[in-house]
């Protein structure tokens, strides 16, 4: 049996679609706005959920994203009586299931829901059937997951993927464990650096040459799409690809065959593709700098890797793991970490995002020398003033951060004992938090970074309350 939420405030819509749910043997919960509905949601684990687009309090869009990135997140079918094509591409690039008008007759209803739910066990199956590997991607956040779910799905099978994210989001891991838990795990992974092709070398380094092609060329050479036979060729930046390379790339992964420079043979190469890039390749298509067919060729599945901002709540496992990896490089004991370490790093915006942070470790782990404890002090320059620059409001005036508690962040030769300072630092930022979130506790844990019950244990440590 499914549980199911119809989140609609059309009561007569409702009624009829929750008696034919009710007559195939299935639960249904109805909520007439965004605000019962989001509480629903987060308090029920349902699988699928019937949306209107046009609520009292909103639209049922807003609710998308936190629906899909929810754990073990519902299918989604939108129901509206004000359908617009606009919309339905919002929704289905959120994640949506399908996208209905009200005017659609209960048999269309009815059938797309039963696709859902089929897909649904479809997806239990494969979760039990599938083992992903990937030790070098920390995380349990949602939208983590969510990656990391798309990723196992390409890693059990051949199609071509392409792995969005922000420069240093880890695509290049995320390529290398589709490889590795892909059947062509035996075999070579081979990066393209698209970012440093020579144009005046480039057929030779993706196709090879002949002995002889040139004047320097005194043996066969394998190019770079021949050493990745039967295994994977990772375009690395490829939204950094010539258009001229563009062009003969698409002939290779439409026929899999090539020729390489000053040869008169053509070879072959079966090998599975995985691109990866921080750009907008749809932008760059309708700007005319990346061919259309190609981009066809290369995105049969996408894993949208989140930035660090995004999935603050693996900030601990991620400093943890970097420390252990440090420690480990060097040959020391484990590090202690403190408190105010911590909290600095859960201030930072990280626009290097995991990479950055990776670095920042390696710095603190050198910084701190022969201690046994990380400290806020051991930390890069540049993390530590970001995060004070980060409490001055934004009319110029300074924040309520006092000089004693800025000090923990400076270079001074000399820290004041941490317990001195750590309560009156956390219940200033958190006092500074409420003012600037309005009380809002999402708002408030968007803003710090911090997951909500972490939030609530620190307000009930230091006596706040929100209004």
């Amino acid at each position: 049996m499914a549980e199911v939420l119809i989140l609609d405030d059309d009561e007569l819509f409702c009624q009829v679609l929750t008696e034919h749910i009710h007559r195939a043997g299935h639960g249904v919960s109805v909520s007439h706005t965004l605000a019962e509905g989001s509480k629903r949601a987060s308090e029920t684990s349902y699988d699928i959920v019937f949306l209107d687009v046009h609520l009292p309090d909103g639209s049922g869009l807003d609710i998308l994203s936190e629906l899909r990135n929810s754990f073990l997140p519902p299918e989604v079918i939108i129901v509206t009586g004000y359908g617009d094509m606009e919309g339905a591409e919002l929704a289905i690039k959120h994640g949506a299931w399908d996208y209905l008008s009200k005017g659609a007759s209960i048999r269309a209803l009815e059938l797309s829901f039963a696709r859902a739910l089929q897909h649904r066990e479809s997806q239990r199956g494969a979760a039990r059937r599938t083992l992903f590997h990937a030790p070098d991607m920390i995380g349990n956040s949602a939208s983590f997951r969510a990656a990391l779910s798309v990723a196992a799905q390409a890693a059990d099978s051949d199609a071509s993927v392409v792995v969005t994210g922000e420069t240093g989001t880890g695509k290049e891991l995320c390529a290398i464990a589709i490889h590795s838990n892909s059947r062509r795990a035996a075999n070579p992974f081979v990066v393209v650096d698209c970012t440093a092709l020579p144009e005046t070398l480039v057929g030779s380094v993706l196709f090879g040459h002949a002995r002889g092609a040139f004047t320097d060329a005194h043996d066969d050479h394998i190019g770079l799409i021949g050493q990745a036979h039967r295994g994977t060729l990772f375009l690395d930046e490829v939204g950094d690809m010539p258009m001229e390379v563009q062009k003969s790339f698409l002939r290779v992964l439409q026929e899999r065959c090539y020729r390489p420079v000053g040869a008169d043979e053509t070879h072959t190469s079966d090998f599975r593709v995985i691109a990866a890039t921080h750009r907008n390749l749809d932008d760059m298509v309708s700007q005319g700098t990346f061919r259309r067919d190609l981009l066809y060729r290369l995105r049969a599945l996408t894993v949208s890797l989140p930035p660090l901002r995004e999935r603050m709540d693996d900030l601990p496992s991620l400093i943890t793991h970097f420390v252990m990896w440090q420690c480990k490089a060097l040959d020391r004991d484990m590090m202690g970490i403190n408190d105010g370490f911590l909290q600095t790093l859960m201030q930072y915006s990280w626009p290097g995002n995991v990479r950055e942070l990776s670095q920042a470790i390696v710095s603190a782990v050198v910084n701190a020398g022969d201690e046994p404890t990380l400290f806020a002090s051991h930390l890069p320059t540049h993390i530590r003033t970001s995060v004070i620059q980060a409490g001055i409001q934004g009319d110029g005036t300074p924040s309520r951060l006092s000089p004693e508690n800025a000090a923990i962040f400076s270079w001074a030769s000399e820290l004041p004992p941490l317990r001195e300072v750590r309560a009156q630092l956390d219940q200033t930022y958190l006092e500074e938090a409420i003012r600037r979130s309005g009380s809002d506790i999402e708002m408030l844990c968007q803003l710090s970074g911090l997951s909500r019950p972490h939030v609530y244990v620190l307000l009930k440590k230091h006596g706040l309350k929100l209004k």
